[in-house]
């Protein structure tokens, strides 16, 4: 059944459809591109990336070159030792280090720490997902509740008209008039609420995509949602091995793992290859002045002996985060069971309620087609007819808010094992259909 939108709501579509309409693959792509915290995330990607050079710098040379200019004003006692000379040098200096096992075990975990970045970006493009859908099916529902009031208040105004009608000519009670104006003046009110809840919706999304969102495509009918395939376990089985969040903190004890190793290797000896290069000019020696060159390789080996508790400290520091990183790991793998199982009923649930309510709306309608024919047989009351209209479209908006749910479920089940993606969305747009201009 077609509804009427409210001038309102017409000419604001109107505005917004210049251009094509929009599906949720489109939206998203604009919201990829603007959306700001989805831009931090990815700024912060490519900060994690970085990591690995840092930590491979551990294990390269380290080369350092000095140089300096001196102004120097000699007094001796030796005959003739008084001098006045500008004497410069400069060194260059290299080390390679040889065995230095914190920086070993450093430049693992840096590469670990650049698995995180890579995963909370993969997070960030997951939420993104959802919100998008999120703000976009608010839209929706909110047009649809509009077009259901409007087609209510038409429903409504044509018994009120007939109230009157019937009044004037003795065939009513004045009782069915007011009771039709009232219903007509809490449908206005609902409109009014309505307008401002979609109005909401719709600076929702444009801040994600970062414009006035153009015409959006519906929800198809009829669409046959189905149940999830898989058993409820299974899901949360896959949400404990593929969750972004439980793999984040899974990397997390690796790294606190290795930051313990890291600390206990701070009572290792170190050894580094080192070289260097000194040249001095104009060095004095009473009357003479002399430049030196000199060149130097060999080993530099340190035994640290004792460093006040600090390393002894720090090891033990690092167990008590290792054993909070092993916590962590455990909650967040709970937690991704759970959100698994929830998303699994929401979805099954979701599809089960799809089809009762559509049942729901059959039955309704066929109610209010008996009505509207008790009506003109006497056996029926005005009061009836709008009670029958007034089940038939909470019928209706119960089941477009059941098949929004069930789509939002199925995206969240996805990403509560880890494998929502763009390509999901695709998925929902086969549900969805250029709106009717």
């Amino acid at each position: 059944m077609q509804f009427k939108l409210p001038l309102s709501l017409a000419v604001a579509m109107a505005a917004a459809s210049v251009a094509h309409a929009e599906n949720l693959s489109a939206v998203f792509q604009d919201a990829r591109a603007y959306d700001a915290q989805y831009a931090a995330a990815r700024a912060a990607y490519q900060a994690g990336q970085e990591k690995a050079a840092q930590g491979r710098a551990g294990l390269l040379p380290n080369v350092n070159a000095s140089g300096n200019v001196t102004r120097n004003d000699l007094h001796s006692s030796l005959p003739g030792g008084d001098a006045q000379f500008t004497s410069n040098g400069y060194s260059v200096s290299a080390a390679q280090p040889l065995f230095r096992m914190q920086n070993w075990v450093q430049y693992a975990q840096s590469k670990e720490q650049v698995k995180i970045a890579e995963m909370q970006f993969k997070a960030a493009e997951q939420d993104l997902i959802l919100r998008v859908a999120q703000a976009y099916f608010d839209v929706l529902q909110s047009q649809d509740n509009m077009a259901f009031i409007a087609a209510q208040k038409a429903a409504i105004t044509e018994q009120l008209a007939s109230a009157k009608r019937n009044f004037e000519v003795g065939t009513a009670t004045i009782t069915d008039t007011n009771e039709a104006q009232a219903r007509y003046d809490l449908a206005v009110a609902q409109e009014i609420a309505e307008q401002n809840s979609l109005d909401i919706h719709l600076r929702a999304l444009e801040k994600l995509i970062g414009k006035p969102p153009g015409a959006l495509d519906a929800l198809a009918e009829p669409a046959q949602f189905k149940a999830e395939a898989g058993a409820i376990d299974d899901w949360a089985a896959r949400a404990t091995r593929g969750n972004l969040q439980a793999e984040i903190q899974r990397i997390t004890k690796t790294i606190a793992d290795k930051e313990v190793e890291r600390n206990r290797a701070g009572h290792y000896p170190t050894l580094d290859a080192v070289a260097g290069y000194n040249v001095n000019n104009n060095q004095s020696f009473g009357t003479m002045q002399v430049d030196s060159r000199v060149a130097s390789i060999g080993l530099q080996l340190n035994v640290p002996i004792y460093q006040g508790g600090l390393t002894s400290s720090r090891v033990r520091e690092a167990v008590a985060n290792q054993e909070k990183a092993r916590q962590d790991l455990e909650a967040a793998t709970r937690d991704a069971g759970l959100q698994a199982r929830q998303a699994w009923l929401n979805v099954n649930s979701g599809a089960a309620r799809v089809r009762a309510l559509e049942q729901a709306l059959v039955s309704s309608q066929a109610q209010l087609d008996s009505t509207k024919l008790g009506l003109q047989v006497g056996v029926r009351t005005s009061l009836d007819v709008l009670n029958a209209e007034q089940q038939v479209f909470s019928a209706r908006r119960d089941l477009a808010s059941a098949r929004y749910t069930y789509l939002l479920a199925g995206l969240s089940l996805k990403a509560a094992v880890g494998a929502l993606g763009p390509a999901d969305l695709a998925e929902v747009d086969r549900y969805l259909k250029p709106a009717a201009q």
